[in-house]
């Protein structure tokens, strides 16, 4: 992988262990993550893959639809996000904003995110 794709995938792993949440299903799991670094396949598999063997994520026997714990720490609002004015799109839902708030990470930042997509972008499904 390149250094933008771990980079990439460093901060999808980053972006699931700052949800708020004890379980997420897949397909929930895989849109966080495609809202954050992109939709390639083969980085939202490795961030999976990573986060599962980091123990940020366990499978989670159940029936139907494929599900994970998650035990993360969750984004602290006053240290992890930071709000920058200009002119953007919503990552989450493409909506037009002046003030875009950003999930910050040691390895970058995610978003834009509007001000209510920041919580959802944190929260499970």
């Amino acid at each position: 992988m390149t250094d933008n794709g771990d980079r990439k995938v460093r901060l999808g792993v980053a972006l699931v262990r700052s949800l708020e949440c004890d379980e997420i299903g897949l397909p929930d799991l895989i849109d966080r993550i495609e809202e954050a670094v992109g939709e390639a396949p083969a980085v939202t598999r490795e961030v999976i893959e990573r986060a599962e063997d980091e123990g940020v994520i366990q499978r989670v026997d159940g029936d139907g639809e494929p599900r994970f714990g998650v035990d993360g720490d969750g984004a602290d609002f006053d240290d992890d996000v930071v709000s920058k004015e200009g002119e953007f799109d919503c990552t989450r839902c493409g909506r037009s904003i002046t003030t875009g708030y950003f999930l910050r990470f040691d390895d970058g930042e995610v978003g834009p995110y509007g001000s209510t997509c920041i919580r959802k972008a944190t929260e499970g499904g």
